[in-house]
């Protein structure tokens, strides 16, 4: 062994901590487009489960494609291929009220918008583990963490959507069809299984 060479063994340390904030610092040194590419060649290398989601190696969130493909088809309004920050913001607002530019900011590239290739890059690259999609987007309803989807905020996401003005009748409806238990309320497992 050469002398002044450190040994696989002898080789310093560094804490978890102290690699995430040294990533970070490499990451806000890379041009946004070149960490896109780089993303883009790793996620060629990702395979497929049998189900069709991707699997990752860091367990990341596991989406398939015709999911990233709905919701990224759900907030391009304009149907360009492009989601502006503004329409980013406007769709993300029907559940996040209080969402800042700021955090808006944070999911569209250096140009200011987002495509449906930089979704999947922004998806595959997050490393949030037993992450249950359906959830946290359970939790978008009922933000007073209830249990239970409200009739006023079905109303509100509703009309947020564009739908105008829904009656008493149209709330009955929208929960009788999707009360799975007929408890007459929404519940997570209602919720789970309107979307299975």
């Amino acid at each position: 062994m050469q002398t002044g060479s450190p040994s696989p063994t002898s080789a310093r340390k560094i804490s978890v901590s102290t690699a995430s904030r040294r990533g970070s610092q490499i990451d806000a040194e890379v041009p946004q487009n070149v960490r896109l590419h780089l993303l883009r060649k790793r996620l060629d290398t990702y395979p497929d489960d049998i189900h069709g989601y991707l699997v990752q190696e860091f367990g990341g969130v596991l989406v398939t494609p015709e999911q990233i493909r709905l919701a990224f088809q759900f907030l391009d309004v304009e149907k360009k291929g492009r989601v502006t920050l503004d329409n980013l913001r406007s769709r993300l607002g029907i559940f996040y009220d209080n969402m800042s530019l700021k955090d808006v900011r944070l999911l569209v590239s250096e140009e200011g918008e987002l495509t449906e290739e930089y979704l999947h890059a922004l998806l595959l690259s997050n490393e949030v583990k037993n992450f249950d999609p359906v959830a946290e987007a359970f939790k978008a309803y009922d933000p007073e963490e209830t249990g239970f989807i409200s009739r006023e905020m079905l109303r509100y996401v509703f009309e947020r959507l564009g739908y105008g003005a829904l009656t008493e009748e149209d709330l009955d409806v929208l929960i009788s069809c999707a009360d799975a238990d007929r408890d007459g309320r929404i519940n997570l497992a209602d919720f789970r299984s309107m979307l299975e």
